[in-house]
């Protein structure tokens, strides 16, 4: 019987990438280049469409979890897993009473909103996404992104 992660439903052997980074823009801008650096040395090319991809998620999670989920003193942590087919992209921070909302606004946003248009663009370009609240002091907002072998 194959034994597997309880939080990420992943076989041990998964390759995985996880780092803790400071929860300010210069923790969110890193945590985007080191999704693209990580993807490289899994084989997926800089400028691919899944690395942009994945970069982009990234970035819109990573700035959430500082402008949301930040708590003072606390970090954030970045994580991926490589899986046939797909990068699966997650950002853990300090505010589990903070979910992103489980529906997307069906219109448009009005052209002078500051903010509100992120999660859409991490559906855009998500095969799923989701959040879990795996413990009483932190949240996980996860996306999975097409990254062919």
């Amino acid at each position: 019987m194959k034994s597997i992660d309880a939080q990420t439903g992943a076989p041990p052997n998964t390759p995985r990438f996880t780092i803790r980074l400071s929860s300010t823009g210069r923790g969110a801008r890193l945590a985007r280049r080191l999704v693209a650096q990580q993807l490289a040395a899994w084989g997926v090319p800089y400028g691919s469409e899944a690395s942009d991809a994945a970069c982009a998620v990234t970035a819109e999670l990573a700035a959430n979890a500082v402008t949301h989920g930040r708590l003072p003193g606390r970090d954030f942590r970045l994580a991926m897993l490589r899986f046939q087919g797909h990068v699966r992209i997650e950002v853990t921070d300090a505010r589990p009473e903070r979910l992103p909302p489980t529906a997307l606004p069906a219109g448009p946003r009005p052209l002078t909103a500051n903010s509100g248009r992120g999660l859409l663009l991490v559906a855009a370009y998500a095969e799923r996404w989701g959040c879990e609240v795996r413990d009483t002091c932190t949240k996980t907002v996860w996306a999975e992104i097409a990254c062919p072998r």
